[in-house]
């Protein structure tokens, strides 16, 4: 390589470096800015090198790795990035059609509910007869009113007697852990 080719491309390489700074402004992530200060950096390096002792060609191709896994690094992490706001936007889709279907299943079974948890030994008992949503969390009506379907603690078909077997829940409805009706 002549020094003239050599002076070229460094040239080349500040004004694309440049031209990369000032459209920085309008990007907002780090890993431009990170990519920018490496190359400057790199060129910087270039440009104050002892003439009598050049940087070597293995050096020079060594930094130029370095910048292409830095590169490669960025992309892979942006993807992952999207990949994650991916998943979590579905699992939360996914979450909201279980209680969904959790509270319309809920319509003409006859629960029993403990509205007031310092109270548990008053149950309310009654067959639902209507479902909707509030602020993202389902409510059934009971005896003609309104109940959160957390304080449902047992769920069964309506005129079943106490010697048949009902679903009897731990806690909260949505809590996974529902028992299969036995006929």
């Amino acid at each position: 390589m002549t020094v003239a080719s050599v002076n070229n491309e460094i040239m080349s390489m500040q004004n694309q470096t440049t031209w990369n700074t000032s459209n920085s402004a309008t990007q907002t992530t780090t890993s431009s800015s990170d990519k920018d200060m490496f190359l400057n950096l790199m060129l910087q390096q270039m440009k104050n090198q002892d003439p009598t002792q050049p940087m070597e060609n293995q050096e020079w191709l060594s930094q130029l790795a370095q910048y292409s896994s830095l590169e490669q690094m960025s992309q892979m992490n942006e993807g992952l990035q999207s990949l994650a706001d991916a998943m979590y936007s579905l699992s939360n889709g996914v979450a909201q059609n279980s209680g969904v279907s959790q509270t319309l299943a809920l319509i003409g079974k006859e629960v029993d509910i403990i509205p007031d948890p310092e109270k548990p030994d008053e149950v309310i008992t009654g067959t639902v007869t209507e479902a909707k949503f509030e602020d993202g969390e389902g409510k059934i009506k009971v005896n003609g009113k309104y109940y959160s379907i957390a304080y449902v603690t047992s769920i069964r078909e309506p005129g079943m007697t106490d010697n048949d077997t009902a679903v009897t829940l731990p806690g909260d409805i949505g809590n996974g852990n529902e028992e299969e009706e036995k006929e």
